[in-house]
């Protein structure tokens, strides 16, 4: 269902086609809030199309065609965005793993967590570059058009996306200290059996 309203949203940002859409999908939605196959998206605004939500504005070669959101579609987005769900589905396959880390070693739930923290880093650069690129300073903090497409989303990844790194540098760290008094008891206990033997 998120996927209907995503493709929405798209449209009352701007008309495009199904390509276009599909292509703005990957570039912001796809990484950080939503992912959709190319043929679900299609799928998706012929429904939309059926439904009276969206409507075909303009057909070109090979069958392309520019859809464009109708006013009752921007009637149910709206309806959407303002009526929450009191229990939202979860689906976070990371969050999940790091419910079964306890099955891996301590090393390799590290290396995981290593990982992890690396790519978000990466995620942050990319997103910072993007959002620079706009004329926007990143460090004040300011938004030159708040409600514009994507400009909150992109301010929730630069305050969301550090407190995932440092979580992850803190988790290591967890790791880490379990470890070193898990070998500071291991050399106490040593020599006491040791001295007990003789």
């Amino acid at each position: 269902m998120s996927l209907r309203y995503a493709l929405l949203g798209l449209l009352a940002d701007e008309a495009g086609s199904g390509y276009e859409l599909t292509k703005k999908f990957e570039r912001s939605l796809d990484r950080y809030a939503w992912h959709a196959k190319h043929n679900q998206v299609y799928q998706e605004l012929n429904r939309l199309a059926a439904d009276g939500l969206a409507e075909v504005v303009e057909e070109g070669a090979r069958g392309r065609k520019t859809y464009a959101i109708t006013e009752a579609g921007r009637a149910d987005l709206r309806q959407w965005l303002l009526n929450p769900p009191r229990t939202p589905v979860v689906r976070n396959e990371f969050v999940l793993r790091l419910f079964l880390l306890f099955a891996l070693d301590p090393k390799e739930a590290r290396s995981v967590l290593a990982d992890y923290a690396a790519a978000v880093q990466r995620d942050l650069d990319a997103l910072t570059a993007l959002v620079e690129s706009t004329g926007a300073d990143v460090h004040d903090g300011v938004l030159p058009d708040p409600l514009a497409f994507g400009h909150l989303a992109a301010g929730f990844g630069l305050h969301m996306l550090p407190a995932s790194r440092d979580w992850a540098r803190w988790a290591i760290t967890q790791i880490d200290n379990q470890e070193g008094e898990g070998a500071g008891q291991g050399g106490e206990s040593g020599p006491e059996e040791g001295g007990g033997g003789r």
